[in-house]
């Protein structure tokens, strides 16, 4: 696995890029929108449609695989949408990473493909409504294909002493949550990018997903619901898998293990012997991770804000 990345771009990926042309007005909204693909459907082309209605700054449409669409053909025909092809394998957290880079809004909304999307989902006086607050991230309801309410809103619990998350299906207009279902948000990207991005060493997308969303509170950011926005899967939504591997234990080295005190954070290199004993990896990998993340704790310490235990105590007044 490759050393934790200080910037969130700091990984280059090989890509296309066609399109794009903007010829923005007074009128256009301060928000763009990342359209991430992952299948060659057939709603694509309608929600190209319904997202050209809304005036935003820019639409960044970032396909995972190239051979899925006809790329040439719709970009003729979308010259204003801009069109990413990544010539590489990558992730989630990687193309959003990637997709940051190209708009140059104040804020992003990230989609998906197999959302319904319909046109006039954020109308100007919505999009104000929607940043004025100028939190990190904003996390719209969700729903299946069925109808039903999908848990968005995720808070710290404790279970046997070990941090776990707990998912809630209903949701308040403003109450907080720890990241965003499914990457699917309104994201500050000044904000975004002061905290890094995602971490593209995370391969399992529940890691990476909760590594960004649990830095972002403990670095002081936050992240809160809205009932104002909402989107509905169009086809089964995403399972969610929390293996314990080396991507759980980067996200717990970045995020669990360091301490905060006197207005930075740090980690005890005797905390290394506890995390070992719980690694279940070799003595070298074991050390080579924790010499890693402490090194990118020192770079980030005076960015930390409160530690993990601190969080969870003050969750409620934070």
């Amino acid at each position: 696995m490759n050393t934790i990345p200080l910037t969130f771009n700091e990984h280059e990926i090989n890509r296309t890029v066609i399109g794009g042309y903007q010829n923005n007005s007074e009128s256009t909204l301060n928000i763009s929108v990342v359209l991430l693909n992952s299948s060659g459907s057939h709603f694509k082309v309608n929600v190209f449609d319904n997202l050209l209605k809304c005036n935003f700054r820019s639409i960044v449409s970032v396909e995972h695989d190239p051979k899925n669409f006809a790329i040439d053909d719709v970009a003729k025909k979308y010259p204003a949408i801009k069109f990413i092809v990544p010539l590489e394998k990558a992730n989630d957290g990687e193309l959003i990473n990637l997709a940051m880079s190209e708009v140059d809004a104040d804020y992003v909304l990230v989609l998906r493909d197999n959302l319904y999307i319909p046109s006039g989902i954020i109308l100007p006086n919505l999009a104000e409504r929607l940043i004025k607050d100028n939190y990190y991230c904003v996390v719209p309801r969700l729903i299946d294909s069925g109808k039903n309410s999908i848990p968005v809103q995720f808070i710290p619990s404790v279970e046997k002493k070990h941090f776990t998350v707990e998912g809630i299906a209903s949701v308040t207009d403003g109450i907080k949550t720890i990241y965003p279902f499914d990457f699917v948000a309104l994201y500050n990207r000044k904000k975004f990018i002061n905290l890094g991005g995602f971490d593209y060493t995370i391969q399992n997308p529940y890691w990476q997903n909760l590594d960004l969303g649990l830095r972002s509170w403990l670095w002081g950011e936050q992240t809160r619901l809205t009932t104002m926005l909402h989107f509905a899967y169009i086809d089964e939504i995403p399972l969610i898998e929390k293996e314990i591997n080396l991507d759980y234990l980067r996200y717990h080295l970045k995020n669990e293990l360091p301490k905060y005190k006197n207005d930075s954070a740090y980690v005890s290199r005797l905390s290394f012997f506890g995390f070992k004993n719980h690694s279940s990896c070799g003595l070298l990998e074991a050390r080579r991770q924790f010499n890693d993340a402490r090194k990118w704790v020192e770079r980030n310490k005076f960015k930390f804000k409160m530690d993990l235990t601190q969080f969870i105590e003050n969750w409620s007044s934070l």
